[in-house]
């Protein structure tokens, strides 16, 4: 069979002027977190909440997803070598075969979902906002920034598909010749159509009862369950098993989100004030 593939080998640059690269990755990690801002600053204007507040809890999201993301890969991905090598969770480079700056490498969405959470339940507290109203706020955008993410993903050549031989196939040259799933792409597309189902029914039925926080979780980690069929694993411990670490941590996330999608199916419409403060 002939089989039409595509070429996928991109700089890892957009930008790259010798002292200063401007990593697509980068660039995409950045989008995702201004297109969320974008969309959240809508959704507290709409419910008159003080828009002062978006910049601490942009920097609350953000530590969060970072911190939980971080510590998701090093504890469940690679939790042998960083229980020999604590420092390096959070330094961003190595001391052994030899000293060399890394960078973070080894981001886990299943932490970042938690680090997200734990981060809004400290924000609420703190600033007296109902919690199940923010969950809802920043769940519409989890599925937005996670489809920018995965371009990311896509630009770097990692995450890469299982070996197939559909016509629209990728050969990541940077990894080897085999034609393979785009699965990143795969992630990307669903994300999108995830966060315009969602955006639509939050703009047609405005509860923030948490009803949609529940609906995000279950749809995203029943995709991930699925599209993990087709991916390459994470680490070498996964081969052979029935299902890989993204797969039975997404479980969990399935499992609650129904939970939450039943207890809040018929929490009634409140008034935007009611809605936003404790």
């Amino acid at each position: 069979m002939v089989v039409d593939t595509v070429l996928w080998d991109p700089s890892d640059s957009l930008i790259d002027l010798g002292f200063f690269a401007l990593r697509y990755y980068s660039m995409f990690f950045l989008l995702a977190f201004v297109a969320s801002y974008i969309v959240v600053k809508k959704q507290f204007v709409k419910y008159g909440i003080d828009v002062a507040l978006m910049d601490s809890l942009t920097v609350y999201v953000v530590l969060g997803t970072l911190i939980g993301a971080r510590l998701g890969h090093c504890l469940f991905y690679d939790f042998r070598y960083y229980s020999q090598h604590p420092l390096e969770i959070i330094l961003p480079f190595t001391f052994t075969p030899e000293f060399k700056i890394t960078g973070f490498q080894g981001l886990a969405s299943h932490g970042g979902g938690i680090g997200i959470m734990v981060s809004l339940v400290l924000f609420c507290r703190k600033f007296k906002l109902k919690l199940w109203f923010m969950l809802d706020q920043i769940a519409l955008v989890v599925p937005l920034a996670g489809a920018f993410i995965r371009l990311g993903n896509l630009m770097n050549s990692e995450i890469i598909g299982k070996p197939t031989d559909v016509s629209w196939a990728f050969v990541f040259l940077k990894i080897d010749d085999i034609p393979r799933h785009p699965a990143q792409l795969y992630e990307s597309i669903a994300y999108f159509l995830i966060f315009g189902l969602v955006y639509l029914q939050v703009s047609r039925y405005p509860k923030a009862s948490g009803f949609y926080f529940g609906m995000v979780i279950f749809l995203i980690f029943c995709f991930r369950i699925g599209v993990e069929f087709i991916k390459e694993d994470q680490s070498a411990f996964e081969a052979g098993l029935l299902l890989n670490m993204g797969q039975i941590l997404s479980i969990p996330f399935i499992l609650t989100g129904l939970v939450i999608m039943y207890l809040k199916r018929g929490a009634p419409e409140e008034t935007e004030l009611k809605i936003a403060r404790q």
